[in-house]
């Protein structure tokens, strides 16, 4: 059962669990809506389309269609079909190194087919079938196991995306390397810097580029701007402490690197559609209806 709040999505987990998998075959549409776990979608029979944003995703039996947390996305199912969803919690894995690299190239949806990646598309179906079968069980350390199966799955989707001739396609070898170093560190210094006041010259003094040499590169290694990636990147960090009930709203401003709240505001809106006290409060109401339930158990 889906739990909505406006065009939030709270992931139902079973068991203390932090992954989800299951069939589908309800031909109900799903309406606008985001959630903070990863997604990925894989028809098993017939068509679907998925559409994140502006852009529209026809999915036939087999492809897999992976979409970063906190992307606003809808779905029309067929009226009979069948589609497998695995939803995970990426933050348990998001720590680990190199791992950040990875996600920051994959920082929007990613469709593989047999059609345009099949030597890719083959791995990945081969690692989501063992997933499942995982799931399905009931050994010891099935969600660690899983888990596993999960960074083999992004690893390879981290050398496809992250192959030098697909990012720099113009730039010769030797400056190939060098460039990805580089972003590696860049990458590097945002996630440790990301709440001080980081603007275009400091970063691309940091990379030892002219700042319009630095934008034209950062663009095509991430598909965004440097001011759009560094602000998700903030925007991620105040999701974490909006659950804080102890931090009032200008204190998370503060901590996630915005310098005053009418732009938290209105970043926060930009990429979540919701306010920041909205997402505070819808979190807050959770809790509460969580205790009541559980002192209602209790009795």
């Amino acid at each position: 059962m889906r739990i909505l709040d406006g065009v939030y999505e709270k992931i139902d987990y079973k068991d203390n669990s932090s992954i989800l998998l299951y069939i589908n075959n309800e031909p109900d549409n799903y309406s606008p809506h985001w959630h903070t776990a990863v997604e990925v979608i894989m028809p098993i029979l017939n068509i679907y389309t998925v559409i994140i944003g502006k852009t529209t995703y026809n999915l036939n039996e087999g492809d897999i269609l992976i979409i970063p947390p906190g992307e606003l996305h809808e779905l029309v199912a067929p009226k009979e079909g069948l589609r497998r969803i695995l939803l995970f919690d990426y933050s348990l894995i998001s720590s680990l190194k190199g791992i950040t690299n990875i996600f920051t190239v994959l920082n929007q949806p990613r469709l593989i087919t047999s059609r345009t990646a099949p030597d890719t598309h083959k791995e990945l179906s081969k690692i989501y079938d063992e997933i499942t079968e995982e799931y399905n069980n009931d050994k010891a350390l099935r969600e660690a196991a899983i888990y596993s199966l999960i960074i083999r799955m992004f690893v390879i989707l981290g050398r496809k995306y992250m192959n030098t001739d697909h990012i720099f396609p113009d730039v010769k070898l030797n400056k190939q390397k060098e460039y990805i170093e580089k972003f590696n560190l860049i990458f590097d210094y945002i996630n440790e810097n990301f709440m001080e006041d980081i603007t275009l010259d400091v970063i691309a003094d940091v990379a030892g580029f002219s700042k319009f040499h630095f934008s034209r590169l950062f663009k095509q290694f991430t598909d965004m701007s440097f001011y759009d990636y560094l602000n998700q990147r903030r925007v991620k960090e105040a999701e974490k402490l909006l659950l804080n009930p102890n931090l009032s709203i200008t204190e998370v401003a503060m901590r996630s690197g915005f310098s005053s709240i009418s732009t938290f505001n209105r970043v926060f809106k930009q990429f979540k559609e919701c306010t920041p006290t909205e997402f505070k409060n819808l979190y807050q109401r959770r809790n509460r209806v969580k205790q009541s339930i559980h002192m209602l158990n209790v009795k």
